[in-house]
């Protein structure tokens, strides 16, 4: 993927994806989850969606704040 081109960001993406690849992801994922989820393997199989409902959540929410950054 060229640097022009952005994935948008979805209930179904990765955890660890998202905290790898969008800038200033990091802040908005421990806003809403915690600092948990940067030592916890799950993030690599977990979606944002499973992160928000354990954590009791809106994922649309979040969702929309992280594709709000590549904005």
């Amino acid at each position: 993927m060229s640097t022009s081109e952005k994935k948008a960001i979805t209930k179904d993406s990765l955890i660890g994806d998202v905290i790898r690849d969008v800038p200033g992801a990091k802040d908005i994922i421990q806003k809403y989850f915690g600092g948990g989820c940067f030592t916890c393997p799950g993030i690599n199989v977990e979606s944002l969606s499973f992160g928000a409902m354990m954590h009791n959540i809106d994922p649309d929410k979040v969702v929309k704040e992280l594709n709000e950054l590549e904005g």
